[in-house]
């Protein structure tokens, strides 16, 4: 027992010393700090021709071309297509992969089933990667189907983030360490535990479950109890119970697009100098699934600018029919909202659905700082009312859809590891969008005129959490 309470001291200390150097550090770099820019000049460049891959490596231009007039074929008139894959190709250094299978997960209950599934069949490996994962019933869950899967042969290598597991503890991981499997903790708050250059301020925020190379999750469910219970099968609020239920998204993918994702759990395990990989087969040939065009999208701090970011930013600057964003921490840049602007100055429908109860009380005020400015450019703001919202997604022109663990914040933009899965093509479009379209169902429509009304409070709040937005 003395050793858990030295054990716990130590990584309390740390967090508070760890988080009181960051802050500093921040404040002292505000002033050169931002969120990079797009090359200016990158738009007037010649763009090179879209290359979509298939199972065998790249498709001739014509092939990719092909896929492109059909994906598009049926969709509103829209140049999303020419204009911004073209630019994409550019800053983004996953391929769009063709021939995938994509299933679309509501919540917790049904992305767990999934999850579970995949990991009863595994036959090779299992790499999972995730910011938060907590010593509760769905933890435990996890823990022990894990251990039960590498004591029958299977491998299991486990990223897991110290921050976002702050309260999970190292006899949590035992059983599997015990029965062969590796587990590695992202940046140690402890900077005595670094093994590579100490930075409390990055985080993995990734969500990334990995089965045998043939099959993989994300999104923006972390393993956690709080999304045991499933808020979209509720045909009204439930206002009987003080508990909250999560509302998030996730998705399932197979085909040929699983080898990038693969990729990148690799590179953050390599990265964090995590003991070498049992020699596995983790990368097989696998079969084309679908018709879906995938990109898997990673983006890192150690990397000159967020590849999910600018991808969002050429994507909205591209739009010219509707824009619907779902976003939990919605703490913009200028860019961003100079974006959002403009494409409803031309005409896009720009809707935005954010939560109305948030478990950063900072944040929430934050984002709310921003709703004046928003609602007097005709965008519109929804909030979600009888959920906490805490999905990340987004449909451009109802042909271009992602789906991922990124924030509209500086964070995700600047410190974290965040991963998104791009789908083009209408039909998945479709799908996301009857998603969006029900949560509006249960969604409050923020008014300029009633926004207006709010209290003095209210603005006060807001105008000190907009303080410390770069910090959030």
């Amino acid at each position: 027992m003395l050793k858990k309470v030295m054990k716990a001291m130590k990584k309390f200390n740390a967090l508070n010393f760890a988080g009181s150097i960051s802050v500093l550090c921040a404040t002292l770099l505000t002033a050169c700090s931002s969120i990079p820019k797009l090359v200016p000049d990158m738009s007037m460049q010649s763009p090179r021709s879209v290359q979509i891959e298939g199972k065998h490596g790249a498709l001739s231009a014509q092939q990719s071309k092909a896929i492109l007039t059909k994906l598009g074929k049926y969709s509103d008139d829209t140049n999303i297509f020419d204009r911004h894959l073209a630019l994409e190709e550019q800053i983004v250094d996953g391929p769009l992969v063709a021939g995938n299978q994509v299933n679309l997960l509501i919540d917790g209950p049904s992305t767990y089933k999934a999850m579970f599934t995949a990991i009863e069949n595994a036959k090779n490996h299992i790499n999972l990667e995730t910011f938060t994962i907590e010593d509760d019933e769905i933890g435990q869950r996890f823990i022990r189907l894990l251990t039960r899967k590498q004591q029958s042969g299977v491998q299991v290598n486990l990223i897991y983030d110290s921050v976002g597991s702050i309260n999970t503890s190292d006899a949590f991981f035992k059983p599997l360490i015990n029965s062969g499997g590796n587990v590695l903790e992202y940046n140690p708050v402890n900077p005595l535990d670094a093994r590579k250059g100490w930075d409390v301020n990055q985080r993995d925020h990734r969500k990334l479950l990995i089965v045998d190379g043939n099959i993989a999750f994300t999104g923006g469910i972390n393993i956690s109890s709080v999304y045991s219970s499933s808020i979209s099968s509720r045909t009204k609020p439930d206002n009987s119970s003080d508990e909250v239920s999560w509302r998030d998204t996730h998705v399932q993918v197979s085909g040929p697009i699983v080898n990038e994702f693969q990729k990148l759990f690799i590179s953050t395990w390599n990265k964090q100098k995590g003991d070498p990989l049992i020699e596995k087969n983790y990368y097989p040939e696998i079969k084309t699934l679908g018709k879906e065009v995938v990109r898997a999208i990673g983006s890192s701090p150690d990397e000159p600018y967020s590849q999910i970011y600018v991808t969002l930013l050429s994507a909205i600057n591209s739009a010219e029919t509707k824009i619907q964003i779902t976003n939990a921490y919605f703490v913009p840049d200028q860019q961003l909202i100079d974006a959002l602007k403009q494409a409803s100055m031309r005409g896009v429908d720009v809707n935005l659905l954010l939560p109305s109860k948030s478990d950063s009380e900072l944040v929430f005020h934050a984002s709310r700082s921003f709703f004046d400015d928003l609602l007097s450019s005709k965008i519109k703001i929804y909030e979600r009312q009888d959920a906490l919202l805490h999905a990340k997604t987004a449909i451009i022109d109802g042909v271009w859809s992602t789906i991922g663990s990124t924030n509209l914040d500086w964070r995700s933009f600047v410190y974290n590891q965040e991963i998104n899965a791009v789908i083009l093509g209408q039909d998945f479009g479709r799908q996301l969008q009857i998603v969006f379209e029900k949560d509006l169902e249960s969604s409050k429509l923020i008014t300029l005129k009633e926004w207006r009304k709010r209290s003095i409070s209210l603005r006060i709040k807001e105008r000190a959490a907009r303080l410390w937005a770069r910090f959030l």
